[in-house]
């Protein structure tokens, strides 16, 4: 601190010679580097060509006064952040208060002690570094964010591309022939396969949380059709163990809300996971309950009670934090990242609701969290959706343009297209895919994003611009395949002009229903 404070620069502005040499005196003795200016133009021009850590600046000078020099400082770039002392032999209130409207950091009445000089100079100069210090980690933590979310996004994508070829596969070859034999194989490589990826989707969402970068959805949706798709992916696991697992409904519980249901069935997979894991005989029972409903928000309840080992009081301090089980031997025993709750916890409370859980050794657990839904202003019954869904589906079949460099996403993407019926034009690169859209016309492209010598982003720019040359009236549907999950991705992808995004690794069914969410612009190029 002593270091940088004794290289400090100060400017001192005062048209009395005795008392610039007073001052030039008392701080040159501590190591300040002193320069003097007579009036406020040499003033001015002096501390715009110079870095000065500190100005004292006299109110009366020949030429211009200090509020004058103090005002035209302030406006400038180069100088406006400089502390200025103003020194005033004027001990009127109006004098210093304008001082202070100003820009000014602080005022020394003439006539001035030595101590009092020292005093008030050092205490402004070592604020000044310390100002400084907190701007340079501010710029720091700014950059570390900025260096983490790059390397999330990467990671992400390195990650999910393997997976995709993985899952996409196994998901292709259950619906060729099989014995019971390779069935019963391939469904161990699908369930290690499932646990691989919610070990890294656990990973990246906590990164994700941490970096800001979750998304939420704000749609309508079956409340009741969510928990019970929770139901029906853990079922099979719970059933294995000979559990008793299902949920209820209080009556009061609207049946329709808007909300996210992805990141509502997040927590609910990772609590009765949490359960199910930790239960050998008994049960896990969903309870969901109506808290309040205040103008168009619901507040909801949902609690999971199971009989399984408990959790001591001790431990239950342990949870919901990062990285973080009850105990050692629970990780070896039991597996996991030690995320799934941290996540859980962050995601309620971003729904605005809180998480607990209320436990016993060996007497089961309850763990419950509340969160907000909108009001859904049109209640639909369940056959009215599926309707709705059943309506948009595509029957023609398409030509599709897939550009994807990965040999194995390739195959995956190109297999699951042609068994629906559609027609595949491969390419594996962005200038590829904006020769052949220009050469055959397709009717929907699949864009990876990441890709040599042009990527999907500026394959996607040079086709819209294509299409604006050329006068097209109904632009071709973009669908980027991305393995890259943050919300600036996202985001990116469609102000780009792609049309939707289809996150890797993905199954038939997520491809059939991207397809169905651009039935209508399908339409429109009359497909």
């Amino acid at each position: 601190m002593a270091t940088a404070i004794s290289t400090s620069k100060i400017l001192i502005v005062d048209d009395v010679q005795l008392n610039l040499d007073l001052m030039k005196d008392i701080l040159s003795d501590h190591n300040y580097q002193i320069a003097t200016a007579v009036n406020g133009k040499s003033a001015i021009a002096k501390a715009k060509a110079h870095k000065f850590d500190l100005i004292l600046l006299d109110v009366i000078l020949p030429d211009i006064d200090g509020f004058e020099v103090c005002t035209h400082l302030k406006s400038n770039l180069l100088t406006q952040d400089i502390p200025i002392i103003f020194l005033t032999a004027q001990r009127e209130k109006d004098s210093i208060v304008k001082g202070f409207q100003l820009g000014a950091v602080d005022y020394i009445s003439k006539p001035f002690s030595k101590e009092e000089l020292l005093a008030r100079v050092n205490l402004h100069l070592t604020l000044r570094k310390t100002q400084d210090e907190l701007i340079y980690s501010k710029e720091m933590a700014e950059a570390a964010a900025k260096a983490k979310a790059i390397f999330l996004a990467n990671i992400s994508h390195e990650i999910r591309t393997p997976m995709n070829g993985i899952i996409g596969m196994i998901d292709i070859l259950k619906k060729t022939p099989l014995t019971e034999e390779q069935l019963e194989y391939l469904d161990i490589i699908d369930i290690s396969g499932e646990n691989l990826l919610m070990i890294i989707n656990d990973v990246l969402d906590f990164s994700k949380i941490e970096a800001g970068q979750i998304t939420f959805e704000h749609i309508r949706f079956n409340l009741a059709d969510e928990v019970g798709e929770v139901v029906k992916i853990l079922g099979y696991k719970a059933a294995q163990k000979q559990l008793d697992f299902s949920f209820k409904f209080d009556p009061e519980v609207p049946e329709l809300v808007v909300g996210d249901p992805l990141r509502l069935k997040q927590v609910l997979i990772n609590l009765c996971n949490n359960a199910i894991k930790f239960t050998n005989e008994g049960y896990v029972h969903v309870r969901i309950k109506l808290i309040d409903i205040v103008d168009a928000t619901v507040r909801l309840s949902f609690e999971i009670q199971d009989t399984g080992i408990g959790i001591s009081a001790e431990n239950q301090t342990k949870l919901f934090k990062s990285f973080s089980q009850a105990d050692a031997s629970t990780t070896r025993k039991f597996g996991g990242t030690g995320l799934g709750l941290a996540i859980s916890k962050n995601l309620v409370q971003l729904m605005n609701g809180t998480i607990g859980i209320i436990s016993e050794e060996g007497k089961g657990s309850i763990f419950h969290f509340s969160c907000e839904f909108g009001v859904s202003s049109q209640e639909l019954s369940v056959d009215d959706i599926n309707k709705l869904e059943e309506s948009v589906k595509i029957d023609k079949k398409l030509r599709i343009l897939l550009a994807e460099d990965n040999v194995i996403n390739q195959k995956v993407a190109k297999l699951n297209l042609e068994k629906l019926g559609h027609t595949v034009i491969l390419v594996e690169n962005g200038i590829l895919a904006v020769e052949k859209y220009i050469s055959e016309q397709p009717d929907l492209i699949f864009m990876d994003i990441q890709m040599p010598d042009m990527d999907g982003v500026e394959a996607t720019a040079k086709i819209r611009e294509w299409e604006l040359k050329n006068n097209v009236q109904v632009r071709i549907p973009i669908v980027a395949m991305t393995a890259n999950t943050l919300k600036s991705d996202k985001e990116l992808f469609i102000t780009s002009g792609m049309d939707d995004y289809l996150s890797k690794p993905f199954i038939a069914d997520e491809l059939i229903r991207v397809l169905n969410r651009l039935h209508k612009q399908l339409e429109r190029k009359n497909i």
